[in-house]
């Protein structure tokens, strides 16, 4: 998958700017506040979800901006095939609604990702292993989504279930059974179709990660656990989400949220050389971990989708030393595909492999370098 044309209308900083790139390294440098993570963020709303930053859609508009902003993209997914034009936004009059086109047709926001996989690397994911649970699901599903489309459906519906039987639940003991029943199949329905898809892709990248080396990046075990750390060896299926469902009813309308289910799921991970938990690693550790997953993932969407998805690398660079910098550079060359990097320095990409597109960042404005 490779951005040949990227355009950004009142996009952050960005009041206009219309990108070229060829397959292989994008590098953009400029100053902090020049505006290369915006165009990072701006790739990313090309796929399902809300974003890298998870920032409303009003505050993505420029300031001074007549209160909407448009993101446009031509994307290759092979050389045979016609590029494919992609296109997200919003419009002044409805700020809190997202506009999704797909050759300029009407489209939901999940239909993005039948089209365009992306993956991002960003410093604040740095902390991932000792960051919320939440935010662990959220990278969890984002790298399940690269892998499976529909992922993003199922988990759209199993949020709205979750929350029309929360409101529900506030009413016991008057609340309609049946109607609680119902939601609560709809809960396992799509419970257990997230919990598959989990599974499968962590099966799929376990394997790809036990393929790699240890160095020069540290290599993690990943495994699916629940809210109390135990290893889940047992997938959720449907009848039994939907008896876990029914049984807990006073037990979750008591605490105000439900309190079991798949929603409260975590991804453990433990670093391969040592045996030591990734929260207990040192920061240098985690960083080497983050950056081994998110390349074997690639590897991984690659081989099963047949597309390598579009890699978004954020300040990567700056964070490791020569040695590891350089097999960064020719990992991410060698295996194809299209990665956009990062840096407040030319200098930083001064030895990358080619094919490179190189942008300079300032003030909002892009020129080639």
């Amino acid at each position: 998958m490779t951005l040949t044309r990227l355009s950004l209308t009142d996009f952050r900083n960005h009041s206009g700017a219309d990108m070229a790139a060829g397959a292989g390294l994008v590098a953009l440098h400029g100053d902090n506040g020049a505006g290369k993570t915006n165009i990072l963020e701006a790739i990313s709303l090309l796929a399902p979800g809300r974003g890298l930053r998870r920032a409303a859609l009003p505050d993505m508009v420029r300031d001074g901006a007549g209160g909407g902003f448009a993101i446009f993209a031509e994307v290759m997914a092979g050389a045979d095939l016609a590029p494919v034009a992609l296109g997200t936004g919003i419009e002044p009059a409805q700020p809190g609604r997202r506009i999704v086109r797909i050759n300029g047709a009407a489209a939901a926001a999940t239909a993005l990702g039948e089209w365009l996989a992306v993956l991002w690397l960003t410093p604040a994911m740095d902390r991932l292993f000792v960051d919320t649970a939440g935010n662990r699901r959220r990278f969890l599903d984002r790298l399940v989504l690269a892998l499976d489309p529909r992922h993003a459906q199922h988990g759209n519906r199993y949020e709205a279930a979750l929350r029309a039987r929360g409101k529900l639940l506030a009413d016991l003991p008057a609340a309609d059974p049946q109607w609680l029943a119902s939601l609560e199949a709809q809960l396992a329905d799509h419970g257990a179709a997230m919990d598959a898809a989990r599974r499968n892709m962590l099966a799929a990248l376990s394997a790809e990660l036990a393929q790699q080396p240890d160095a020069p990046f540290a290599r993690p075990l990943l495994t699916l656990v629940d809210s109390d750390g135990a290893a889940r060896t047992m997938p959720h299926e449907v009848e039994a989400l939907r008896a876990l469902f029914a049984a807990r009813r006073r037990i979750d309308a008591a605490a105000g949220r439900a309190t079991a289910g798949p929603h409260r799921d975590d991804l453990s991970a433990v670093h391969a050389g040592t045996g030591r938990a990734a929260a207990r690693c040192s920061t240098g550790e985690q960083k080497a971990m983050l950056l081994s997953l998110v390349l074997a993932h690639s590897d991984c969407v690659a081989r099963l989708r047949g597309q390598r998805p579009v890699l978004l690398l954020d300040e990567v660079a700056a964070h490791l030393d020569p040695l590891r910098r350089a097999a960064l550079y020719d990992r991410l060359a060698g295996q194809g595909g299209q990665a956009w990097l990062t840096g407040t320095e030319a200098a930083l990409f001064t030895d990358m492999p080619g094919p490179v597109t190189r942008f300079r960042v300032a003030g909002g404005r892009i020129a080639n370098d």
